[in-house]
């Protein structure tokens, strides 16, 4: 593993409009390879306290943490996660992969063990359009390519949205995701369980998300996979032990990276679970890594891993979906995807530079 020499933290906004920020992450080691990460925290771009807390988890703990660690392998860096939130370990985690396939010339998909070279992709849908504007909204994504769209449904706002959709599109792959707004009483399980009839492929986080109890109920009476919302291994081989879903979402910000997200892939395939990827990624750097972690094998479903919002490329080439699939980098070492650096510096509010002695 070559030296480490450098820590760089970049904490950017997108130029225009209500856009997201993230914190990139830089590693530069003594044979002049660098090694990129990214987090976005999940706030309004108003409301900053989330990204001020991933920036002093990694200005004040994770960053010197690294700077005295000798590690050889990603793997090596885990155990950073523990010192603060599991975003800002995720960047960092991206960066030290990134880093160590440029050292080793291997892509960052090969090196997690994927076998795929191009990864399909689906689109989201939230809020509540009129159902003619619904309708219109998928038929672009459809005609994008996509071969599947999630519907963020509510209480309320659930039946009548998903079989408007599957009346138009009866192929269509298609998901609804609760954001855990649901709870068991009856008016709310014959919703759901209604939503059977119409034959979507995950009811994504029906319930709030530490009551794993109440999806192996819903579970047991629905035909349609549950995917519970898991943030870590021991939330997911508890949700296996007590068959509380079979699909799994996985973000690499939710489980503090790609080591952890691997391992979180590997248990759920060994359980015959379904799993799709996703991130949050407004300049293409997780999005990239999200690409690679997709290409593995137990990846069954169409995955979130493109940014449908448009806005200025930092990556060369971007993260783009043609037909619905994006290719998996296979060409180049690490990430595969050329980071205009002046252009993210250019954009900075904020920077961190640490030398590593």
């Amino acid at each position: 593993m070559p030296k480490v020499e450098g820590f760089d933290a970049f904490r950017v906004t997108m130029p225009r409009g209500r856009r997201p920020e993230s914190i990139l992450v830089r590693l530069t080691a003594d044979d002049g390879s660098v090694g990129w990460g990214e987090v976005s925290p999940a706030v309004d771009t108003s409301d900053t306290s989330e990204a001020d807390r991933i920036w002093s988890d990694i200005e004040e703990r994770i960053a010197p943490a690294l700077l005295g660690l000798d590690w050889e392998r990603p793997e090596d860096v885990a155990g950073l996660a523990q010192l603060g939130t599991r975003d800002a370990a995720a960047a960092v985690d991206i960066a030290c992969w990134d880093l160590w396939c440029h050292g080793r010339g291997v892509p960052l998909a090969h090196a997690l063990g994927g076998t795929r070279t191009s990864v399909v992709t689906g689109a989201r849908i939230d809020g509540e359009p009129p159902l003619d504007a619904l309708v219109a909204q998928v038929n672009k994504y459809v005609g994008g390519g996509y071969a599947r769209v999630t519907l963020g449904i509510r209480p309320g706002w659930d039946i009548e949205p998903v079989r408007a959709v599957r009346h138009t599109f009866p192929a269509l792959a298609l998901h609804v995701d609760a954001g855990g707004s649901y709870t068991e009483s009856p008016a709310h399980l014959d919703a759901l369980g209604a939503l059977d009839a119409y034959g979507p492929v995950v009811i994504e986080r029906p319930f709030a998300r530490d009551d794993l109890s109440a999806h192996a109920r819903l579970q047991q009476q629905v035909a349609t996979p549950v995917a519970p919302d898991l943030r870590d291994l021991d939330s997911l081989v508890a949700a296996i032990a007590i068959e509380a879903g079979r699909a799994l979402g996985v973000r690499l910000h939710h489980f503090g990276g790609l080591t952890a997200s691997r391992a979180a892939h590997d248990r759920a395939y060994a359980a015959g679970w379904d799993v799709w990827c996703g991130c949050r990624a407004p300049f293409g750097i997780a999005q990239a890594a999200t690409v690679a972690l997709a290409a593995m094998p137990g990846c069954t479903l169409p995955s979130d891993v493109t940014d449908l919002s448009g806005g200025p490329e930092f990556l060369s080439p971007p993260v783009r979906s043609h037909g619905g699939v994006v290719a998996v980098p296979l060409t180049r070492s690490g990430l595969g995807h050329d980071i205009d650096e002046a252009r993210i510096a250019k954009r900075a509010t904020r920077t961190l530079r640490l030398p590593i002695k």
